[in-house]
């Protein structure tokens, strides 16, 4: 292409790129997840015998095998980007041992690779509440997709759905070495997992591609972000700082006890309390976060009252909501 040419697609491009925003909106960025486990067992098929599998109490040394062993893997999820959980990360893991250079027992590839394997990973909140699931399909112990969100990532898997929380999402993922798990015989008691001890289990890292956002209610005077009276947030009585505040958000996933979907949420009390973690921040400062349910009435409507942090400056103020660790868009409201 000539220089001439280069220089008119440089220029339409920047031309239409105010259109292109107008037409097709701005994309959300995806959500980066770290999920941290430890105590993680990979209990190898050695045996064929079904009446020997999960007998064994003590920890077990499994039949090496050069290739095409099979094992399902147990670890616990504790934490999920620095934020303490709770969980479980399974995976059911298939040795391929893939290699552009084999040696004798490793499969002939163009590309690089050591297992197949299917995984789940079930959320919790430290006290247990369950947040949703995640499932990824891929290849592990190899090069990292185009895109992992940072270097040194390897294994290549496809993020293929969720629940909860996570109800629909897609993406990919990679894993950040060192990590590992303990191989052991199945014959050896999972129940005895954590007294018989695990590898150190791993930090994977999750871009997610999620079907709903946690979003502050647009109206048309703006964010639906209120006093406790429920009189707007406006220019002409703004938000105080130590103030409790009420907004109206959409897209924070199930709450407890639970409504069936599409139907809106009954009267309380009780209120249907939702089920994730929820942050919200002003001007990036985590604010105190003092009630989370489904607005009674509406349907995928949510209220959220929280206290303005202090040490705001004057004038206006960027409030975001986060769900399940997915952020959504900040809003702007006026401040005093």
């Amino acid at each position: 292409m000539t220089r001439i040419a280069t220089t008119w697609v440089a220029l339409t491009l920047l031309t239409m790129t105010p259109w292109l925003q107008t037409v097709f909106g701005e994309t959300a960025p995806a959500t980066i997840l770290e999920i941290t486990t430890e105590k993680t067992v990979a209990y190898n098929t050695d045996v064929f015998d079904v009446s020997k599998f999960a007998t064994n109490p003590n920890v077990t040394m499994p039949t090496a095998a050069r290739n095409f062993r099979t094992h399902l893997r147990i670890g616990d999820i504790v934490a999920v980007n620095g934020r303490p959980a709770k969980g479980t990360h399974i995976a059911t893991v298939q040795a391929i041992e893939l290699n552009t250079a084999p040696t004798p027992g490793q499969a002939i590839a163009d590309t690089v690779a050591r297992f197949s394997l299917s995984q789940t990973f079930q959320i919790l909140q430290p006290d247990g509440t369950p947040i949703g699931s995640i499932m990824a399909y891929g290849l592990g112990a190899g090069t990292a997709p185009p895109g992992a969100p940072s270097a040194g990532l390897v294994g290549d898997f496809a993020i293929v759905g969720g629940t909860g929380a996570f109800l629909g999402v897609r993406g990919q993922h990679s894993f950040r070495p060192p990590g590992s798990s303990r191989d052991a015989s199945v014959t050896e008691d999972p129940a005895n997992r954590r007294i018989n001890g695990g590898g150190p289990g791993g930090r994977y890292v999750l871009t997610l591609v999620p079907m709903f956002r946690p979003e502050v209610v647009i109206t048309p005077n703006g964010p639906a972000v209120l006093h406790s009276d429920f009189s707007p947030v406006t220019a002409a009585k703004p938000a105080r700082a130590g103030e409790v505040l009420i907004t109206a958000a959409t897209g924070l996933g199930p709450t407890r006890p639970g409504v069936n979907p599409g139907q809106p949420f009954p009267a309380g009390p009780p209120f249907q309390e939702v089920n994730s973690p929820i942050d919200l921040t002003v001007n990036g400062k985590l604010a105190e976060v003092i009630n989370k349910i489904g607005w009674p009435g509406l349907v995928d409507t949510y209220r959220v009252d929280f206290r303005m942090p202090d040490g705001i400056a004057g004038g206006t103020a960027a409030i975001q909501l986060t769900a399940a660790w997915i952020a959504g868009s900040p809003v702007t409201i006026p401040i005093q």
